[in-house]
């Protein structure tokens, strides 16, 4: 709000220079800014990428499952649909396609959603679309799980 010229004189008066927090209602400026609506958004994503991280890792036996990292947790619109990037490992690359990946992510992802819902506390558990993505390079593939 811009300060007239009377205003700005007698402020003037009681100060040396002016700031850009003069006259200027201390209840306005000091008021605790709040939060937008996508951060409970971004904040599921963080507690579902964690979670899938630590089942990736510890519950499968399975090697290919075992070498995937969570890149990142992406929400879609409304958070009913997760997006998660995977990237493979080093070692895992050279010898796994992205469709040998994505088949064995579509055959447990009844129980990465289930892991998922215990974690996070929600009425109901997004749903998870996977995607696969090398290093420097563009996503290869989608799936819906």
């Amino acid at each position: 709000m811009p300060i007239n010229k009377k205003k700005r004189e007698q402020l003037l008066t009681l100060c040396g220079q002016l700031n850009e927090d003069d006259a200027v209602d201390p209840r306005e400026f000091f008021r605790k800014k709040y939060r937008s609506n996508n951060s409970k958004a971004l904040r599921l994503c963080k507690q579902v990428a964690d979670t899938l991280s630590l089942v990736l890792s510890g519950q499968f036996g399975d090697e290919i499952l075992q070498g995937l990292d969570v890149f990142s947790v992406q929400p879609g619109p409304g958070t009913r649909r997760l997006l998660v990037v995977i990237q493979p490992s080093e070692d895992l690359r050279g010898h796994t396609t992205p469709a040998q990946i994505l088949e064995k992510l579509n055959s447990v992802s009844g129980i990465l959603r289930t892991e998922t819902a215990n974690a996070i506390s929600r009425r109901k558990a997004p749903s998870l679309m996977f995607e696969i993505t090398w290093p420097n390079d563009t996503p290869v593939q989608n799936s819906d799980a």
